[in-house]
């Protein structure tokens, strides 16, 4: 697979993830966040169990020795996540909830640091800082002041609170040596097998759900759920984590062009604000230090040749 195939799966899985955002702005009108979870991975579930089984052929004895952390990332990524996320969706937009959700990695590098030891270099350290200012601008609607008043958007909160959740569900991946798609599937069935009752006993009024909700929930399964993580894993097969990274920073640039499309506003402190996010990230991830790295070796390189 080459270099320009890799850009496009990247920019298509960030494409599709960025949707999941604008249609759960819809779609939360209607379902509840419980009923969206649920039919969305159980769909999933009937493409990504095969992918398992089939294409990556995972060795299912460390599968079920591994079931404990396995649920933990489905009770964490798939269940807390998504539910916290679509609850977010019903009070806050979705170029805020992309935004916001932006600082992910630098949070990641945060915890990181304390659950599991690495180090942190000042770049990152302010990275970090940046980032979390740009997400406090977003969240204070660019008013300074308004940081001392306690009247906050509760969407915006939400999605502070899913940012921790996927911290967390990150820290507990990193540290499972089943293959990612295998994971996912297995995480997502153990996910839906806890969150069945519940979204039995909630109860679904089939006559009350339009097309556009039908739809939205399509979109989900196919596209944020099933194309956007196998195009994601193909990629990083190829070209490595942290450089797929970077292409993570798309999904509130997409999520913001669809926004605009469908008749929203953006606004100027969700402009710097995300701004902002994007330059933490970047210091945080330790990207400005890989490609410092890269530059180096390169002039050492051209120097002995």
């Amino acid at each position: 697979m080459n270099q320009l195939r890799v850009w496009v799966l990247l920019i298509l899985a960030t494409l599709f993830w960025a949707g999941n955002y604008v249609f759960g702005k819809y779609v939360v009108a209607e379902l509840t966040p419980v009923w969206i979870t649920f039919s969305r991975w159980v769909l999933s579930l009937c493409i990504l169990l095969p992918i398992a089984i089939f294409v990556e052929k995972p060795n299912w004895k460390k599968v079920r020795e591994s079931w404990i952390p396995l649920l933990l990332l489905g009770l964490l990524g798939i269940i807390g996540y998504n539910i916290i996320l679509y609850t977010a969706l019903g009070y806050t937009s979705p170029t805020n909830a992309a935004l916001i959700s932006a600082v992910n990695p630098g949070f990641i590098v945060l915890f990181s640091v304390f659950m599991l030891k690495e180090s942190l270099s000042k770049v990152q350290v302010v990275g970090l800082f940046i980032s979390l200012i740009g997400a406090l601008i977003i969240i204070i609607q660019g008013n300074l002041f308004g940081i001392f008043q306690m009247e906050y958007n509760r969407g915006d909160l939400l999605m502070i609170g899913a940012v921790i959740v996927w911290t967390f569900y990150s820290i507990i991946g990193k540290r499972i040596s089943v293959p990612p798609i295998t994971a996912t599937a297995v995480s997502a069935l153990l996910a839906m097998l806890v969150l069945a009752p519940f979204a039995f006993w909630e109860g679904l009024e089939l006559t009350k759900v339009s097309s556009i909700s039908i739809y939205g929930i399509l979109y989900m399964f196919i596209f944020s759920s099933v194309c956007s993580f196998v195009f994601w894993n193909m990629s990083v097969r190829k070209i490595g984590a942290s450089q797929a990274g970077v292409f993570l920073n798309l999904i509130p640039v997409f999520t913001a062009l669809i926004s605009l499309a469908l008749g929203e506003s953006i606004l100027a402190e969700q402009i710097l604000g995300g701004l902002l996010v994007f330059i933490g990230v970047y210091l945080t991830s330790g990207m400005l230090g890989n490609r410092a790295a890269h530059i180096k070796k390169k002039n050492e390189y051209s120097k002995g040749a």
